[in-house]
């Protein structure tokens, strides 16, 4: 049975879309608190303990033109884009150590983000009445995840736990169109689950908090936001091909100015997803996202290539 390790540590790439001027988001500005579309395959197991540890890149791409109000129409009188490229660094160590019966490991994630936006307000009757772009590439908020619970319960059965805190260390600027860094701390406590069958069927999930403190420049303070991120697959040798996706929903009502109605926001996305493990070779990991049933926020393409090995 193939031993899907890796998945889990790619919590890279702040797909962080600021959209600051725009009414009727889900949390502030819009903007998801920790990236999305991360785990598919493989997310229960992590990689075992090595000499150097584990290092990884991400690269994803979110695109989208279309910005939606809390009934999923779209925003009428906003001519809105979003490009957001990112590529992320990622070190984790798994050790032989003990905690509960699993092994402990923890990890540590910096992206890098290029971003381009722009936003054009009309009003009937006027004309455009507001207009702005960005165009940036710049850091994104760290990521560090100190906690690292792996059990292996059989060798087609995994799961884990993991603590993450996201540091707002990211290019941040309230009066900017976009911008990588979010200017607020994040806890997300994570669980994530893998069987594989003996037929070679997997189906893998992670189930996420992300609980936000107060942006100090803004007073805005997101809701608790909810996720659960899916793999449905079969494997074939080195490779595993199906489909992925999430599930996103606020949970709680954002607090501060601008609040309507809790800015409560919600998406689901689905596509084909493909990876890669063969001993000893770095694992590949590809899906193509589209977004839908979006409410109170932007609705999109999200794009995404892993790859990583261990030393």
């Amino acid at each position: 049975m193939k031993n899907s390790v890796l998945s889990g540590l790619c919590y890279s790439s702040c797909i962080a879309f600021a959209i600051a001027s725009l009414p009727g988001h889900a949390s502030e500005n819009g903007a998801p608190t920790t990236p999305m579309g991360v785990f598919e395959f493989g997310t229960g197991f992590m990689p075992p303990a090595t000499p150097s540890g584990t290092f990884a890149t991400r690269a994803a791409y979110y695109s989208t033109d279309k910005v939606v109000d809390s009934h999923g129409d779209k925003i009428t009188g906003q001519d809105f884009s979003l490009d957001v490229f990112s590529i992320s660094a990622v070190y984790l160590n798994m050790t032989d150590e003990e905690i509960l019966g699993a092994k402990y490991g923890y990890s540590a994630i910096l992206p890098f983000l290029k971003m381009n936006a722009d936003l054009s307000v009309s009003v009937p009757g006027v004309g455009v009445v507001f207009e702005d772009n960005a165009d940036l590439f710049r850091q994104g908020d760290m990521q560090i995840i100190p906690l690292i619970l792996q059990w292996n319960l059989a060798p087609n059965l995994a799961m884990n736990t993991q603590l993450q805190i996201q540091l707002p260390t990211g290019d941040y600027d309230k009066n900017r169109l976009v911008s990588p860094g979010l200017n607020h701390w994040v806890i997300s406590p994570n669980y994530g689950v893998s069987y594989i069958s003996d037929a070679g069927y997997e189906v893998s999930s992670s189930f996420q908090l992300d609980i936000s403190s107060e942006n100090p420049d803004t007073h805005y303070t997101n809701g608790v936001e909810y996720r659960h991120e899916f793999g449905v697959g079969k494997h074939t040798g080195p490779w595993t091909v199906g489909l992925g996706g999430y599930f996103y929903r606020q949970l709680t009502d954002d607090e501060g100015p601008g609040v309507v109605d809790g800015n409560k926001g919600t998406v689901t996305a689905l596509g084909p997803a493909l990876s890669y493990f063969s001993p000893g070779k770095p694992a590949v990991w590809l899906h193509a996202y589209k977004e839908f049933n979006a409410e109170n926020r932007a609705e999109g393409y999200n794009l995404a290539l892993r790859v990583a090995m261990s030393f």
